[in-house]
């Protein structure tokens, strides 16, 4: 990778080498994913069949797999692989089921009681893309979560040819019907709803540009989502005594993901940095998909600072998906890093169990979003919303605020809604 002394550039340069490869907006994606929402949205299921054939060569057996049909479909996978699951879900089931919300109530002053309550979002539906392999992973980052915070109707879509492993994590993980279609076809059905799939309040999962562009659209016309998603990263600071290979294998990790994605190490020499280029020389040769990350790593970059302290700075500045902190004492750093998804303190700690199984959820913002976004959680399945309720002497104490607050404004509704209570007899029925 291509490599810099932080401390001698200037401010400009320092910006372009923590830039990402620019999202380039292109009109006809655009204009092709709005034909085929609107495609969908008029047509629903006839459109999905057409759609499934047109972008990914076959019509599909049937549009949807209930739970006893996902339980029979995922029985004959390998123990081995049903154990691995299994696992990932217990330690990811007990990182989110701790997440709670517990309802906040305060008495603001006497007579008026506030509160901060929250509930599941009723309607879900989790995207889970395609590729050269099943992305369980995605499952049960996405599943579980919904299925904890208690979703009413938890539904998937996934492109065809599904997985017997995909289904037998969408069954664990209480998934009650799967769609096999994909690409934007299947935003739009759980947007908009079809003869055979609900439409969902929210829609959650990654994808390619098409999935991004449809979800982006959608969102405009009311469905939420979960967030846009860009191209994988990794942000790894290291002190001289980290291990070069380990460094070398978590910056891999991230760049065997897709082309696009960029890998990012923050060292104190350049000669610790030339023991990484020769360890990612000695196993990239090894991958199977060396090609993909050796494109990513173009896109790549090292930067070497006089101090950790410089470089929790350059850290906060790109704001990664992933940070790795490979130091004498990670956690003193902790305090110091400000933006980024999903930290990983020390040698022990590669990304690669968070994407699988430690327990914290991999769905994460990217492209510097960090700065003021949050990881997937139990609490984005859920919708916060507040309570008040006065006694008549709680109204009287804070009358007199409200209506000169209102008159202020020049709102002479609101201030009535409260006069009109204070001319009520105090012998009339009250609520408290």
């Amino acid at each position: 990778m291509q490599s810099y002394n932080w401390t001698q550039l200037d401010p400009q340069t320092r910006a372009a080498v923590l830039a990402r490869a620019e999202q380039v907006q292109n009109a006809s994606l655009s204009e092709s994913v709005t034909a085929i929402l609107r495609q969908v949205r008029l047509q629903g299921d006839q459109a999905l069949v057409q759609l499934s054939e047109r972008f990914d060569g076959q019509r599909p057996e049937q549009l949807v797999y209930d739970s006893d049909e996902l339980a029979r479909r995922g029985a004959g996978i390998e123990d081995s692989l049903k154990q691995a699951i299994d696992t990932a879900i217990d330690n990811l089931d007990a990182f989110h089921r701790a997440q709670a919300f517990t309802t906040v109530e305060v008495e603001t002053q006497p007579g008026v009681r506030c509160e901060l309550r929250s509930e599941a979002i009723e309607r879900v539906g989790l995207y889970v893309p395609g590729g050269s392999a099943p992305l369980v992973s995605s499952v049960l980052m996405q599943a579980l979560p919904a299925r904890i915070a208690g979703c009413r109707v938890r539904v998937m879509a996934t492109p065809p040819p599904v997985s017997d492993a995909i289904c037998y994590a969408a069954w664990r993980c209480g998934i009650q019907q799967l769609f096999p279609v994909g690409g934007a076809q299947a935003i739009a059905a759980l947007a908009y709803g079809t003869e055979t799939v609900p439409r969902v309040d929210k829609i959650f999962g990654p994808g390619n540009r098409f999935v991004t562009e449809a979800k982006t659209q959608v969102s405009v016309s009311g469905t939420a989502i979960d967030m846009p998603a860009g191209p994988s990263e990794v942000l790894v600071i290291a002190d001289d005594n980290a291990s070069p290979a380990f460094v070398a294998a978590d910056l891999l990790s991230q760049a065997e993901h897709g082309e696009d994605s960029q890998a990012m190490l923050v060292c104190l020499s350049q000669q610790f940095a030339n023991q990484v280029d020769a360890q990612l020389q000695i196993q990239l040769s090894k991958l199977s998909r060396r090609a993909i990350a050796t494109q990513a790593l173009a896109q790549s970059r090292t930067l070497i600072c006089d101090t950790l302290a410089q470089a929790c700075d350059v850290s906060n500045r790109y704001g990664p998906e992933h940070l790795i902190v490979q130091t004498d004492d990670p956690r003193a750093l902790l305090p110091s890093l400000r933006a980024a998804g999903s930290i990983f303190l020390g040698r022990w700690s590669p990304e690669s169990v968070g994407d699988y199984a430690s327990g914290t959820n991999h769905v994460l913002p990217t492209y510097g979003a960090s700065r003021s976004a949050s990881s997937l959680s139990l609490a984005d399945f859920c919708r916060r919303y507040t309570v008040q309720q006065l006694s008549r002497d709680g109204l009287l104490g804070l009358a007199n605020t409200v209506m000169t607050l209102a008159d202020a404004e020049g709102l002479d509704a609101h201030a009535n809604a409260v006069a009109l209570r204070l001319q009520t007899p105090s012998t009339a029925r009250s609520d408290s």
